[in-house]
């Protein structure tokens, strides 16, 4: 795509993105001629103009007579174009602090992270939880619920709480329940879940003799349970402010579908594994969100990519200052859960 482009029209488009970014309006000849880092007339720039939007990189919005940026050039510029911009040290160490201060839990540190996301961005913010599998368990409970159910009930080590619900095998009695659960928290508090259900318990085997298949059946409904994962979103209602989203009847579609939160889940799930990505407006599945960019980057503990969290915004978002946030949002987390999980 670049080859297209010689550098007077990059330089152009660049000032075009740039100035819709900030203004949200389109943008005409006359006023990047005033520019200092264009230096050409007026009538120059409308050539390149003109040439620009039959290469598909700008459009024109009714009969203006400026220009406003394309899908095909907003991917341009993330690609080859955009300087990422740099926090300041103030910013960046606000960061750093705030989530060391004011968490002491993992669904405190998400949320804490989606409200400092959409506070600095003035976007939507969505972060899914981290998988909880390699937590450390702290405490177990299994309280019966009804006959062939139990309600279980997961302390870790960083703080987090789980719940699930779980089928009991016939004849297990609440009494054996409790016996169970005082047997796993005296033998298997400390251990990671996938551990206890690959090594640890058949070495236990012999030990737990006939409830041996209870807890093995219990185990694994409780690591089904821990893997699910949810989304945080915070600032949906932050697009209203945008002149995108003036209309009602879009602006409340798009309140509907974050709210709904499922393709954003997916969208998270299917990037957990990216360091970053950038999807502009129908590079999104969702019809409800072809105006939007949605920006997002994987999270860590330790070595291990646990999650991801992104920002939405329209098209024309400052995608610069998005991922610079983000990849700073993404380190503060990571060392604030390789913490905590390190207890």
């Amino acid at each position: 795509m670049t080859q297209l482009l010689d550098v007077r029209k990059m330089r152009i488009l660049e000032a075009i993105v740039d100035d819709y970014i900030l203004t949200a309006s389109p943008v005409g000849s006359r006023t990047l001629s005033k520019r200092s880092d264009i230096e050409l007339s007026p009538a120059t720039i409308r050539n390149e103009m003109s040439d620009l939007t039959d290469l598909g990189f700008l459009e024109q919005p009714h009969t203006s007579a400026g220009r406003v940026p394309s899908e095909k050039a907003y991917r341009l510029y993330v690609n080859s174009i955009m300087d990422r911009a740099k926090l300041t040290d103030d910013e960046a160490d606000y960061i750093r602090r705030h989530l060391n201060i004011r968490v002491n839990e993992v669904g405190e540190v998400i949320r804490e992270t989606a409200r400092m996301l959409s506070g600095i961005t003035n976007y939507t913010s969505v972060v899914l939880t981290p998988q909880m599998k390699n937590a450390r368990l702290k405490h177990i409970s299994l309280i019966p619920v009804t006959e062939g159910s139990a309600l279980a009930v997961i302390v870790t080590n960083s703080g987090g709480t789980s719940s699930t619900m779980l089928d009991v095998p016939t004849g297990v009695s609440p009494q054996q329940l409790e016996k169970i659960s005082s047997l796993m928290n005296e033998r298997l508090v400390g251990y990671r879940l996938t551990d206890i259900q690959a090594t640890l318990l058949p070495m236990l085997r012999e030990e737990v003799g006939e409830q041996a298949e209870t807890i093995e059946a219990m185990l694994q409904g409780l690591s089904e349970g821990i893997s699910k994962q949810e989304v945080e979103v915070v600032g949906a209602a932050n697009m209203l402010n945008y002149p995108e989203y003036s209309d009602v009847s879009k602006a409340k579609s798009f309140l509907a579908e974050v709210e709904k939160g499922d393709y954003l889940k997916q969208v998270l799930e299917d990037e957990a594994g990216v360091e970053m990505t950038v999807r502009i407006g129908t590079e999104n599945d969702n019809p409800e969100l072809k105006d939007c960019s949605v920006v997002t980057v994987s999270y860590k503990v330790g070595n291990e990519q646990v999650g991801s969290m992104g920002v939405i915004g329209p098209t024309r978002m400052d995608y610069g200052k998005v991922v610079a946030v983000l990849k700073c949002m993404s380190e503060s987390l990571s060392k604030v859960l390789s913490d905590m999980f390190k207890k």
